[in-house]
Formats: structure tokens, C-alpha cells, sequence
């Protein structure tokens, strides 16, 4: 091997790294435009199953099951907005005749009970306050900057609503156009394997949306049941807050019931704290242990090991792993994105000994 050989290799090697490097660049400036095609992919992807229900069952056109479905769509997603309205309004009535001494005594009182109950010694929040430095978050002169933040922030969110829902739409038309889109990544003689690895991608995952659905579902009507019976204000919405928190695992459930109890306490301070509302509270946590086990142990194995041919063990495991890696974001995109990697390696690494035994499932 002569030193033109060589110089060409690291030369070659360096070209290889520089654009890897410039790639990655650009998709951490595009981010944004990234995460709108993600949520699109998955709208689509969960309306995909009706929109076919429209085409056999009822006769409709393409374009008008697809119209629906994404009617459909912004309904049921303004739907859930208006739950969140009374908590807002509640919030601000309450704010407007609110009693700084009585709330304060309130809150002394529980503080004072909690800790006569348990033997420990009193919170002293006026002290924790300081120690925090909260007050330094109420500068005035930073008013204008978190109004701009806010303005911002809206007009971010509305561009990227608009965003997703014209993706969706297109995605939701032709539901070859994102498989066509990523053809042009493979090589020739790979795209029919390509092709039905993607079909059976976007087959699993759409079973796997629909099933998160299904849970969120049957979580709201257990937690609304469980706010109803105990008296918690705004049950409804509550509820839907505490089942969307499962969809991010292990984690999840967790803030779900902290914002349940302390919801539940809040609404009730005038309560004695020892011979009421710890009992009340004790029963809302049962209430929830239970409404988590039969999530875990009935829910998520039968809908989410059909829905993407994985046993429960295995997706344990890739949701620590992809949690360990990218965080929360990990948690929560896990499933979708081990499964897909599960598809890929059935077709392109079919003759490893462990693809096979990982995916003899699909």
C-alpha cells in the first residue's frame, strides 16, 4: 500500500466525518420541522385504520375519509382543550376572591396537623421560600420579556398545529408518499425488502397508537370514576391529565398521582386533616395503586404485546435502554422505535441467530 493509497483513505475517512458531522448538524437546526413530520406520521398513522373503515365500510372516497378523519381529529383534540377550561376558570375565580390570611391559616393549620400526626417537626415555609430564592422570579422589570416569551410561544404553537395537520393530511392521502420519500435512502436491489419492511412498520405501529388510545381511554374512565366518587374538583379534566401522564412509562404514573393527591388536598383544606382527609387521601392512593395494577398486569400486556408482537420482558428493556439514552423523550418514543428496529433486522439481518429469535414473532 503506497502513501497516495493511504493519504486517500484519511482523506476519504475525513470527507466521511466532516458530512456526518455537517448531517447531523442540520438536523439538530431543522429539530422543529422534524418533530412537526413525527407528529404528523403518528396522526397519521392512528387515523390511517379509519380512514380505511370510511373507504370499506361506508363507500367514502379517498379524499373524504381523509377530510374526516382529520375533522375528527382537531375535534376530539378541542374537546380535550375545553376540559382544561374550567380548571383555568376555577383557577382565576378563585384567585380573584382569594383570602391571603384565611388561605394562609389553612395551609398553617394542615402543616400543623400533618405534623402533630406524624411526629415530625413543622414545615417552615416562609424560611424554605428564602432558601429556594423564589422571590427572585418576581422581578417586575422582567414582565415585558415573559409577555414576548408568551407571544412567541403561541405563535410557535399555532404555526406548528397548522404545520402538522397540512403534513397530516398528505400523509393520511397517500399513504405511500412518506414510504416514497425514504426510498431514495436505499439502494436498488433493497427496495423491495424496504418496501415490506416499512409496510409492516407502518402496520405494527398504527395497531400500537390505536392501543395507546385505547388505554388513555380506559385510564380516564377508571380516574374519573375514583375523582367522582371522593369529591376531587374538576374530575373530568384531572382525570385526562393523570392518563395522558401514563403515556410516558414508569415515570408518568408517578407525577399522575402526585397531581391527583395534591389536587384532592387542595380542594378540601377546610377538612380536619387527621380524622378526614389523610383517610381521604389514603383512599385515593389505594384507589390509584389499583387503577396502575390493572393497567400493568392487564392493559399494557394484552394491548401493547399484540398490538406489536414483543413480549413484555423485551419491552421493559427498551424502554430502560432508549431512557438511559435520550431521557424522558426515550421513555416515551421507545416502543414505536425498537419496534421499527425489530422490523428492519428481520429483513436485512435475517440470518443472525438472535434477529431471527427476536423477531419470530412478526
Amino acid at each position: 500500500m503506497n502513501s497516495k493509497t493511504i493519504a486517500y483513505g484519511i482523506l476519504r475517512a475525513i470527507a466521511v466525518i466532516v458530512g456526518v458531522l455537517l448531517l447531523l448538524f442540520f438536523l439538530y437546526k431543522i429539530q422543529s420541522i422534524l418533530l412537526y413530520i413525527t407528529f404528523a406520521a403518528v396522526i397519521s398513522l392512528m387515523g390511517r385504520p379509519f380512514v380505511f373503515f370510511l373507504k370499506r365500510k361506508l363507500k367514502f372516497n379517498n379524499l373524504l375519509a381523509v377530510i374526516c378523519t382529520l375533522l375528527i381529529t382537531i375535534a376530539l383534540f378541542f374537546c380535550i382543550f375545553l376540559l382544561f377550561v374550567p380548571i383555568i376558570t376555577d383557577q382565576g375565580r378563585l384567585i380573584g376572591e382569594i383570602d391571603i390570611y384565611q388561605i394562609g391559616e389553612k395551609f398553617d393549620r394542615l402543616n400543623q396537623d400533618a405534623s402533630d400526626y406524624f411526629s415530625i417537626e413543622k414545615i417552615n415555609f416562609p424560611e424554605l421560600i428564602k432558601q429556594t430564592e423564589f422571590m427572585e422570579f418576581f422581578d417586575l422589570k422582567a414582565i415585558p420579556d415573559i409577555i414576548n416569551t408568551f407571544l412567541n410561544a403561541f405563535g410557535g404553537i399555532m404555526i406548528g398545529l397548522f404545520s402538522v395537520l397540512f403534513i397530516s393530511f398528505f400523509l393520511l392521502k397517500d399513504s405511500r408518499l412518506l414510504e416514497n420519500s425514504m426510498l431514495v435512502f436505499a439502494k436498488r436491489e433493497d427496495e423491495t425488502k424496504f418496501k415490506r419492511a416499512f409496510t409492516k412498520i407502518k402496520d405494527l405501529l398504527s395497531r400500537y397508537f390505536v392501543g395507546l388510545l385505547l388505554q388513555v381511554l380506559i385510564l380516564f374512565i377508571l380516574y374519573a370514576i375514583l375523582l367522582l366518587v371522593f369529591g376531587v374538583n374538576n374530575p373530568i379534566a384531572v382525570a385526562l391529565i393523570a392518563a395522558i401522564f401514563n403515556l410516558i412509562p414508569y415515570i408518568g404514573p408517578l407525577f399522575g398521582g402526585a397531581l391527583v393527591l395534591i389536587l384532592a388536598t387542595t380542594s378540601h383544606l377546610e377538612l380536619d386533616f387527621s380524622t378526614v382527609l389523610l383517610p381521604k387521601l389514603t383512599y385515593i392512593l389505594i384507589g390509584y395503586i389499583v387503577i396502575q395494577l390493572i393497567d400493568n398486569f392487564l392493559n399494557q400486556p394484552l394491548i401493547f404485546g399484540n398490538s406489536v408482537k414483543s413480549h413484555p420482558l423485551e419491552i421493559f428493556l427498551a424502554i430502560l435502554i432508549f431512557g438511559a439514552l435520550f431521557g424522558i423523550g426515550g421513555l416515551i418514543v421507545a416502543v414505536p422505535f425498537y419496534t421499527a428496529i425489530k422490523v428492519v433486522a428481520k429483513e436485512f439481518l435475517s440470518e443472525y441467530k438472535i434477529v431471527k429469535q427476536l423477531t419470530k414473532e412478526l
